[in-house]
């Protein structure tokens, strides 16, 4: 257990040698283990915007009604002595009341005009109600739709009224007048803010709310129904946009206490600082600070716009927290309506927060509407007061002595506080409560470095925290921010912005229209700046010209097309792709810019990026050509010759291994095709006349005789096919729902599950109606058609048969589609099938008119009776044909009776007299239920809006936006894998002790020597005939193949994990198979004889299995020399071998060459000659020394150096064997011999550096299937005559198996495959009865 638990923190800990592999482990590099491998290539989804304000408006104009009536106290007050006189810091008492009136609303403008200088000011002093009336009409007809402020000074007349009533005087002030609040509404409209200050002002904000609901619901009335006596009158405006701020509640008066401002409320709201500071000092606590007067406080030096002196600094401080405290207790959206909407409401609000703290300490209890959390208590507070503290305990220094102003440290310890939250917290948890302190000093010439930085590490925490600091409001200051020429600021900003643009690509409009693009134009031109940051600058000039036309031109203006082709070439790979995608998107749509990248051979210059090592810049380079080529603009000759040039560029990519890469491929192409559609219309029609017209040499093991055979169809309409077996079956993989319904089925001998072909569609002469609408899945050109296309247009004869000049551009792109419609990835092959039916379609449609017109063409379409050209019914999914002359010449399988799959529902078909089917024929057994009949579709066809087309030029693959997630995401932080304490890292750990455990044990036993081995330890009938089987080398897993499906077994447990399908054509089958990444996160490669090879994972859990790649390994297997799989003397299929050190796999079959391919770029890197005229049978390769083995059909093996040449770099070929090599195996060891085996049973070791065997060993004839232990020098032999018979390094036989143990002692069947565990001594067999068995050494090895 101590060791156990010691592993667990080192990986390397025990014996040397274990210490050794478990190192090996850790350093062996993951295949197929990258983002574009496990994500889904798509954008985000876009955060819905909260932060941009839809109604940004202004309080234009402000009625000041002041009833003060000065020297008379209204009856209902009972004031004390000495009362609070001061209103707006002036003694009423102390000049003659007139002259005070006057002076006091004088004085109440200049205090707003801090807040808001540009607004209308009216002054009404102890006005009537005509009065209020005439100025409020008047300031809401001149303030339109903006909005009007009513601040409200009731301390000369009675408190309101429980009716709504506020009080006003009459002309000669010998009475108060009622006001009602309804009727103040009337003439105030709305948007408008209410501020009142008087006692139980509380009862206006009450009153104020019901007449707003009554107003409400007569609107309501009025707007249902008209005749109503209220939908008459004028019709009252609805309050929804009032603001009210009133000093008290309904039932409290204002403070008395006389070194308090009578209008308290007043001053907290337009002079805050001023009365915070007295505030403070008449607080126990300012005793603290000694020397600080009432008095002093009025000298403070400064204005309270320059925050550099004491008092600006103060008002700065006020500002900040207050914001904070709001942004922190306020729901987001009420923040952002009071907060962020208008200058003067934030302000209002901000110190209404104020009032709240120093009334709430006289028992008074502000109201708002709409109403806010109480924040008098909030910790921020505390901060503003230590801040008054320190400025304060420095006055009478300064005043006295004229010594310098120390500056406040609230700024710094903030940030520092920012700083904490960001590099101590967990992820979840409450955004930091510091966020808008950080907004106010993004300007500050002081702290704006250490603010950007920190804003940036916030950033970057993930798009919500871009949300949340926009909806703070950073937009503006960072928008300001790129005016600064400050060099030091250039990677904040660009960081910053590439993380706004990442979440919110809105946001190009502003930077445009502000010039902002010129900023990040001089970073990308800037050799001087690290390429990460040109990365990130030049991804923002990308999402600036994604289709947006101003930022294009802009951008093209600015040079963006010569700076992004000079750094196409720069070391780092980011930079590469997204200069290349920003290209793309500069001239997507816009001529100008095309031709300006024509003027600099830009396409020519993007040609170095196709064979990029780096998969995404291979893509973003073929998405640059595509929007190159995709302009709609007018043609001239010099751009079509552009146009093929790059077009036949583009078409060398088919092969390229990555199907992120082809897919874009084919999008690139497809906006060739819409430039060119009538070019590709008539190319189409002639490939499929071709189609009809030509027979396919067939490849020898076609599954059914049928399913390439033409049927005769009227010239101008191709086949329809019902939804299809092939392609369904592809849909359901990549559904990832297929592999459970798959483990019910019964599979034939081809391994063609038969219930999949649920629509067996009789083709009738007349187009159906589903022709070519894409909703139903049904195509014109099916699946097989196109295969068979593809594989006509291979054939050198057919140049023959077409009249056009066979090698125009628009060939060669047709032939590339239909390679591409034919791909091992489905999501490639579907979007080919897309293009290639979207050009078929309108072809025919364009060819039918005349057919409809002349229905004799009819009649010539359908031969009543099979001719030899092999007419069938039967359609690609269906069921075989009646046998004739010409199927069975086509194959070399006798036809089987027409019973077997025939659906009883329908006799077969064949077409009356006349070629006329009958009714029902016409229809495809999938039609929708309310399906017009044929007849009219034919019609309905014809009209353009008749049909959707299936590509739009704008088809994508989400490519540009998947990439641009990266900048979205976190990238200051370390990777899961680099995370020592994350799951992913620990469950490394456990694989790599378990791969430890497995190695130890297993050499142990074979270190004693295996004397035995025929103790079946495993048998199970499998779904499908074994064709390959492959232990996994560390956990209880086997895979085993069988023509186009994979089973997967627990052969510890004796149970079925899993069975899918592969996914491969049924002319194929799978012939090898390997376990990737085996010793980590396993993934299994198979490989099929027509050269595809695709990548599983999720297998074998309780996860349903997705490809995460698949690409063409092989592109010309020669389909002539197939056999079947039971005679593989005449086929080798594919065969593979894998380095996990180097990620490379080696891959040859039917083909004359060695073909490398590098797992990380996901391209071929090498093709070695065989030099042979046959197939390669056996591929074995030791990275230490390059070597790389093959054995071949024709006796001979061959050996290999791939560092060397093309021409000298086979080094040895040794032709001791007689016939087909059945295994070449090289041993991994520095010294390891090359072991090799032919069918005749010779088996014979060879040392790498002498040209003659140097020993050989004699075993059965005619073996089918061989396998070396790499461990325990034992091999295996299993033969056609029905059994395995196992030998040991010096040619003894230790164990004969002929019979399974149990079933009555049934004898085995042929041996189909068998391989040995890499470790334990195991040995797996597959035979041609469907059994699968492993036996392995004695128990008491074990």
């Amino acid at each position: 257990m101590k060791m156990d638990s010691e592993l667990l923190h080192s990986p390397a800990v025990g014996l040397a040698e274990e210490e050794e592999a478990d190192m090996n482990d850790w350093k062996l590099p993951l295949a197929f283990m990258k983002k574009r491998h496990s994500e889904k290539i798509e954008g985000s989804k876009a955060l819905a915007q909260s932060w941009r304000m839809k109604d940004r408006m202004k309080t234009v104009s402000v009625a000041l009604v002041l009833c003060l009536n000065v020297g008379v106290d209204p009856p209902d007050v009972v004031k004390t002595s000495p009362c609070a006189r001061l209103e707006c810091w002036i003694d009423p008492l102390s000049m003659s009341p007139q002259k005070a009136l006057e002076t006091i609303g004088a004085n109440l403008q200049k205090q707003y005009e801090n807040w808001q200088p540009r607004a209308r000011y009216k002054q009404s002093l102890d006005p009537t109600v005509d009065e209020v009336k005439k100025l409020c009409t008047s300031l809401r007809r001149n303030a339109k739709e903006e909005r009007v402020l009513f601040h409200y000074n009731g301390h000369g007349v009675p408190r309101p009224t429980v009716n709504g009533e506020i009080w006003v005087f009459n002309k000669n002030y010998t009475q108060y007048i009622p006001l009602s609040i309804y009727d103040l509404q009337t003439w105030m409209g709305s948007p408008s803010i209410f501020v009142y200050d008087c006692s139980n002002a509380g009862i206006i904000v009450k009153s104020f709310k019901q007449f707003a609901l009554q107003r409400e619901q007569e609107l309501e009335v009025a707007a249902i129904n008209p005749s109503h006596p209220l939908a008459q009158m004028p019709l009252p405006p609805s309050m929804k946009n009032c603001i009210q701020l009133a000093a008290c509640e309904a039932s409290e008066l204002l403070p008395m206490n006389p070194d308090l401002p009578a209008d308290l409320f007043t001053s907290c709201l337009t002079t805050p600082i001023k009365i915070a500071l007295r505030w403070f000092c008449m607080q126990k606590s300012a005793k603290l600070v000694p020397g600080v007067t009432l008095d002093l406080i009025e000298k403070i030096p400064g204005r309270l716009n320059d925050r550099r002196t004491p008092l600006g600094e103060l008002n700065w401080i006020f500002t900040a927290i207050t914001d904070t405290i709001a942004w922190n207790v306020l729901p987001r959206d009420l923040f952002q309506k009071l907060f962020r909407q208008d200058l003067l409401v934030a302000s209002l609000f901000r110190n209404f927060l104020l009032a709240e703290r120093i009334m709430r300490s006289y028992n008074c209890t502000p109201v708002s509407s709409p109403r806010l959390p109480p924040t008098y208590m909030h910790a921020m507070w505390q901060a503003w007061d230590l801040a008054v503290d320190i400025c304060l305990s420095q006055l009478p220094t300064i005043i006295e002595e004229g010594t310098a102003f120390r500056h406040s440290p609230f700024f710094a310890e903030q940030l520092t506080a920012f700083q904490v939250w960001l590099t101590m917290g967990v992820e979840n948890r409450n955004p930091p409560e510091q966020l808008p302190i950080v907004l106010q000093v993004l300007l500050s010439q002081v702290h704006r470095l250490r603010a950007l930085d920190l804003l940036g590490r916030f950033l970057d925490l993930g798009p919500w925290a871009v949300s949340l600091a926009l909806s703070v409001g950073i937009f503006p200051y960072v928008l300001k921010l790129l005016q600064s020429s400050a060099r030091e600021l250039r990677p904040l900003l660009v960081f910053i912005w590439a993380k706004i643009l990442a979440v919110d690509s809105s946001c190009q409009a502003d930077l445009v229209k502000d010039n902002g693009h010129k900023y990040f134009l001089s970073v990308l031109a800037d050799s001087y700046m690290p390429a990460e940051h040109r990365t990130m600058a030049v991804f923002i000039l990308a999402v600036i010209v994604n289709s947006y036309n101003t930022g294009q031109e802009a951008c093209l203006q600015g040079n963006l097309i010569a700076n992004c082709l000079e750094q196409l070439s720069d070391p780092h790979p980011l930079l590469r792709q997204w200069v290349a995608i920003c290209l793309g998107r500069i001239w997507q749509n816009f001529d100008p810019a095309r031709w300006c990248g024509v003027r600099d051979s830009a396409h020519e210059k993007l040609y170095t990026l196709l064979s990029d090592p780096i998969p995404e810049v291979r893509c973003a380079a073929v998405f640059a050509l595509g929007t190159f080529v995709g302009n709609s603009a007018e043609r001239t000759d010099h751009s079509t010759t552009i146009d093929h040039n790059v077009a036949m560029m583009l078409a060398q990519l088919i092969n390229d291994g990555s199907p992120v890469v082809r897919k874009e491929l084919v999008v690139a192409l497809s906006h060739l095709v819409v430039q060119y559609e009538s070019n590709f219309c008539t190319v189409a029609l002639q490939f499929i006349e071709e189609e009809k017209n030509y027979t396919v040499p067939s490849p020898a093991n076609t599954a059914e005789p049928g399913n390439l055979t033409p049927v005769r169809d009227s010239p101008a309409i191709p086949r329809l096919r019902s939804v299809n077996s092939y392609t369904n079956i592809r849909a359901a993989t990549t559904a990832r729902n297929l592999n459970k319904s798959l483990q019910n089925l019964n599979l034939n001998e081809e391994g063609g599950p038969a219930a999949f072909s649920p629509g067996n569609l009789s083709t009738s002469s007349s187009a159906s109606s589903t022709l070519g609408s894409p909703d139903n899945d049904e195509y014109i050109l099916s699946f097989e058609t196109i295969d068979k296309m593809r594989r006509v247009s291979s054939y050198s004869s057919l140049n023959s048969l077409i009249g056009v000049s066979f090698n125009s551009v628009y060939t060669q792109i047709w032939r590339v589609l239909l390679h591409l419609a034919a791909d091992p990835f489905p999501e490639v092959s579907d979007l080919a099938m897309k293009v290639l039916n979207s050009i078929a379609y309108k072809a025919t449609m364009n060819a039918r008119p005349q057919r409809i017109l002349d229905s004799g063409s009819l009649t010539q379409s359908a031969p009543a009776s099979p001719t030899s050209k092999g007419t069938h019914i039967h359609q690609a999914g269906g069921s075989p044909p009646m046998p004739s002359t010409s199927s069975s010449s086509l194959t070399n399988e006798v036809p089987k009776p027409p019973t077997r799959e025939q659906p009883a529902t329908r006799p077969p078909y064949t077409p009356t007299l006349g070629g006329q089917a009958p009714h029902s024929h016409q229809f495809p057994r999938t039609r929708k239920m309310f399906d017009k009949g044929p007849e009219q579709a034919a019609e309905d066809g014809d009209e353009p809006g008749g049909h959707r087309n299936y590509i739009s030029p704008a088809l994508q693959t989400g490519l540009c936006d998947w990439s641009a997630k990266y900048f979205a995401q976190p990238v200051m932080k370390i990777p899961e894998e680099h995370d020592l304490e994350s799951q992913v890292r620990m469950e490394r750990q456990w694989r790599f002790l378990r791969n430890t455990r497995v190695r130890r044990q297993s050499r142990g036993i074979t270190q004693r020597g295996v004397s035995r081995l025929d103790d079946q330890i495993f048998i199970n009938r499998n779904p499908g005939v074994p064709s390959v089987v492959k232990f996994h080398p560390f956990n209880t897993c086997i895979a085993v193949a069988d023509k186009d499906s994979i089973c997967f077994w627990d052969w510890e447990k004796g149970e079925r994990l899993d069975y899918f399908y592969n996914g491969n054509p049924r002319y194929t089958r799978i012939t090898a198979m390997e376990y990737l990444n085996g010793h980590d996160c396993s993934l299994l490669l198979t490989a099929t004889d027509d050269g595809a090879l695709r990548i599983w994972k999720n297998f074998a859990d309780q996860k349903n299995p997705e490809m995460v790649t698949a690409w063409q390994g092989l592109s010309d297997m020669l389909p002539t020399t197939r056999g079947q799989p039971s005679s593989s003397a005449h086929s080798a299929g594919m065969v593979v071998d894998w380095e996990q050190e180097t990620g490379l796999l080696m891959t040859s079959g039917d083909v004359r060459v060695i073909r490398i391919w590098d797992t990380d770029r996901e391209m071929k890197v090498q093709d070695i000659p065989t030099g042979a005229d046959s197939c390669v049978t056996s591929l074995s390769c030791d990275s230490q020394r390059s070597l790389i083995v093959a054995g071949l059909g024709d006796g001979s093996v061959r050996v290999f150096d791939r560092r060397m040449g093309p021409n000298e770099c086979r080094v040895m070929t040794y032709r001791e064997h007689g016939a087909w090599v059945v295994k070449a195996h090289l041993q991994k060891e520095t010294d390891g011999h090359i072991i090799s085996v032919s069918v005749n049973g010779d088996v014979r070791f060879f040392e790498p550096r002498s040209p003659d065997s140097i020993n050989v060993l004699q075993t059965v004839k005619g073996l089918t299937a061989l396998d070396i232990h790499p461990q325990a020098n034992l091999f295996a032999c299993g033969s056609m005559n029905q059994f395995i018979a196992v030998y040991n390094a010096n040619g003894d036989v230790i164990s004969n198996i002929k019979y399974y143990d149990g079933f009555m002692g049934q004898r085995i069947g042929a041996i189909s495959c068998l391989a040995f565990h890499p470790y334990w001594p195991h040995l797996a067999v597959g035979s041609n009865d469907y059994y699968m068995s492993i036996y392995s050494a004695e128990k008491r090895l074990r």
